[in-house]
C-alpha cells in the first residue's frame, strides 16, 4: 500500500500557482475551491474530476450545502494525505441569530422554540464567549449531522423524529471574537479544531445568553495554512485548467 505523501510536498493549484508541466492530478495534486452556497461538497468533487480528467479525488472536511468557503478536493496520490488536511485548525466567519431556535441548529429547519432576544447586550456577548466558548470545552454534536450513534447517521434519526443520546466531544476554540455586532445577529471568527461544530457555538451560546439561537450564515475562511483568498470558483478552475 502507497504511503502518505506530506502535504508540504504536493502541488497546489489555486489562484496564485498553476499544475506544474510535469506533474499529472494522478500523481497527486491538492487544489483550492471557494464552494458556493446551495453545492454538496460531493457536487464540487463531482464537478472537478469531470474538469480534470481523474478518477481518484476527493475532498478533506465537509461543508454544508449552505455554508460558503475553503474546501480542499485531494487528487491521485494525494487522496492518501487527506487525513493531514483533516488533523489542521481551522478558520470560520460565522453569523449567529438571536429570537430562536431549529433542531438543525442553522436556517435549514424552521423555528422550534422562540425567545426574547432584547435583554442581550454587546458586553455579555463578549464575556459569555470568552468564558464559555474559549480553550477547550465540550461540545454536544448537532442531532441532524453525520455523526453515527449505534452505526446510524444521526441525521437520518433526526428527521425521522426519532430520540438519540447525542455525543459529546471535547474541541479546542484557540481564537473567538466579535466582527459584527447588530443584534439579533452577530457575526463572530472562530479558529477552532477538527470535529468542532460552529452551529453548536451558535445553538449553546442563545441559552447561555437566556435566549435561543441558531446559526444563520458560514464561510470557512482557512484551514492550517491555506487560506479562501487563494481559493477558486468552479469557472476560475476550468478557465486554469483550459
Amino acid at each position: 500500500m502507497a504511503k502518505a505523501i506530506s502535504i508540504s510536498e504536493l502541488p497546489v493549484i489555486s489562484r496564485s500557482a498553476g499544475l506544474p508541466e510535469d506533474h499529472s492530478f494522478a500523481d497527486g495534486t491538492i487544489i483550492l475551491m471557494d464552494k458556493e452556497s446551495g453545492w454538496s461538497s460531493f457536487d464540487v468533487v463531482k464537478k472537478v474530476r469531470g474538469m480534470a480528467g481523474v478518477k481518484k479525488i476527493g475532498h478533506a472536511g465537509t461543508l454544508d450545502p449552505a455554508a460558503t468557503g475553503l474546501l480542499i478536493l485531494c487528487t491521485g496520490r494525494a487522496t492518501k494525505s487527506i487525513e493531514q488536511i483533516q488533523e489542521l485548525e481551522k478558520e470560520y466567519i460565522g453569523t449567529v441569530s438571536f429570537g430562536g431556535s431549529t433542531p438543525s441548529y442553522d436556517g435549514e429547519t424552521d423555528f422550534d422554540v422562540k425567545a426574547e432576544w432584547d435583554h442581550i447586550t454587546e458586553d455579555q456577548i463578549r464575556d459569555v464567549i470568552q468564558k464559555n466558548f474559549s480553550g477547550y470545552i465540550d461540545q454536544t454534536v448537532p442531532p441532524y449531522s453525520a455523526v453515527k450513534v449505534k452505526g446510524r447517521r444521526l441525521y437520518k434519526s433526526a428527521r425521522k423524529g426519532e430520540e438519540v443520546t447525542l455525543k459529546t466531544r471535547e474541541v479546542l476554540i484557540s481564537e473567538i471574537e466579535v466582527l459584527h455586532l447588530d443584534l439579533p445577529e452577530v457575526t463572530l471568527r472562530i479558529r477552532c479544531s477538527k470535529g468542532t461544530y460552529i452551529r453548536s457555538i451558535a445553538h449553546d451560546l442563545g441559552i447561555a445568553l437566556n435566549s435561543r439561537a441558531y446559526l444563520s450564515s458560514l464561510r470557512r475562511t482557512a484551514i492550517g495554512p491555506y487560506n479562501v483568498d487563494d481559493a477558486l470558483q468552479v469557472d476560475e478552475l476550468q478557465e486554469k485548467l483550459s
